[in-house]
């Protein structure tokens, strides 16, 4: 793990591991003018999909009764670029190893479940399949909700009650 450590007293609450290319950089969406996200200018040499990032995801995550952490390959730079334009603090981030041929799994799916260590998760995604389900459930001991976002459309309202409800439930 990379980032701050979770706080005190908070080691029962779920995880919520959060991929960036797909759910908060949808693939299908038109890239926004800047003017739409309060705050934010274009930068020479900045990356053009950063514009389809919705701003307000931001305050949805936050709300979440969970911790979330970075589950993407943006690594550090989701702390550096991505957080700021959702107005998230920095956040721990899954250090991936070295990529295995896990078969039918996704290469994330071993990592997220060791990294969670047994406490309940979301996992939020667009690249899940069934089997990633199927191994989660028979390898990890606590709850688990793998949440596969459309890419082409990136976290909804209806995602976000998905989540929530599920969260709700623990």
């Amino acid at each position: 793990m990379t980032g701050p450590a979770p706080m005190p007293g908070y080691a029962d609450r779920p995880l919520l591991f959060l991929d960036v290319d797909g759910p908060l950089i949808p693939f299908g969406a038109p890239q926004l003018p800047f003017n739409e996200h309060p705050g934010m200018a274009p930068q020479a040499g900045s990356n053009p999909l950063l514009a389809r990032i919705d701003p307000r995801l931001g305050t949805q995550l936050s709300a979440l009764p969970c911790d979330l952490v970075w589950a993407t390959t943006w690594m550090a730079d989701a702390n550096e670029v991505i957080a700021p334009l959702l107005g998230l603090p920095e956040l721990p981030i899954v250090d991936w190893p070295d990529a295995e041929d896990d078969g039918p799994l996704h290469w994330k799916t071993r990592g997220l479940v060791e990294w969670a260590a047994g406490r309940p998760f979301v996992w939020v995604d667009d690249e899940i399949t069934d089997a990633d389900r199927t191994w989660v459930f028979a390898h990890h001991p606590g709850r688990a909700h793998l949440h596969r976002v459309d890419p082409r459309r990136g976290l909804t309202h209806t995602d976000f009650a998905v989540i929530t409800d599920w969260l709700a439930h623990l």
